[in-house]
């Protein structure tokens, strides 16, 4: 058992439980937004109680995967410095863009948590618009650098150096679009199946609950389309 078995060990447990955390942040502010917007439409009392739920839900989610993601950023340099040490510059853009992107996610989840009754319910309904759409710029910044690994672009390789470095490229390198579609897709399936599966439970045991067969409609329709 050498260093290199054990950094890749450390990182694969951290990626292993970290995924889990950032596909659920990624799909469920969706569903907290679908469900007030239905409640916007409908006025059905339901909705917003859905939405008030799920809400509280993200927010555990988002704060889980926020730290579980700073480990993996400490790890990047700490258990790969000779990659990190060629390939920051070439990467380093989505990296930062992804933190934007995590920042006006975690101001905009403040906002939608603690303005609901304060705001007015369609800008209360526009900042959960925000979270969800930052959440999945997150993952899509992310992926690139990922994909980046699999189709490295952007550089030039002179005498053993990278140089003539394009970040542009190298995030639309031609692994990206599809990797970023995929996993963004793969979370809109796997939260809505992994949160209809805990709604049609509940139903199974009340099956004249109105709130759990209203949720698994909407996690189930999330789930279908995307699929």
């Amino acid at each position: 058992m050498n260093e290199f078995f054990l950094a890749r060990s450390l990182m694969a447990m951290s990626l292993a439980f970290h995924i889990v955390f950032a596909a659920l942040g990624i799909g469920m502010p969706l569903l907290m937004v679908l469900a007030e917007g239905v409640w916007l439409r409908t006025r059905k009392p339901v909705y917003l109680e859905l939405s008030e739920r799920w809400a509280k839900g993200t927010a555990i989610l988002f704060a889980v995967g926020a730290v579980s993601g700073t480990v993996l950023a400490f790890e990047l340099g700490l258990l790969w410095p000779g990659f990190m040490a060629h390939a920051g510059a070439i990467i380093g853009m989505p990296f930062s863009l992804e933190g934007f992107a995590f920042f006006t996610e975690a101001i905009f989840i403040g906002v939608y948590l603690y303005g609901r009754g304060r705001l007015s319910p369609f800008l209360h309904w526009l900042a959960g618009v925000l979270v969800a759409i930052s959440g999945v710029l997150s993952g899509i910044f992310i992926v690139t650098a990922n994909a980046w690994m699999n189709a490295p672009t952007g550089f030039v390789l002179r005498d053993g150096k990278f140089s003539a470095i394009d970040p542009i490229a190298a995030m639309l390198n031609p692994a990206s679009l599809h990797e970023a579609l995929h996993m963004t897709l793969a979370a809109f399936v796997a939260t809505g199946f992994a949160v209809a599966a805990v709604h049609a439970f509940f139903l199974l045991r009340n099956p004249r609950s109105d709130f759990h067969r209203s949720a698994l409609g909407l996690a189930l329709l999330v789930a279908g389309v995307s699929t």
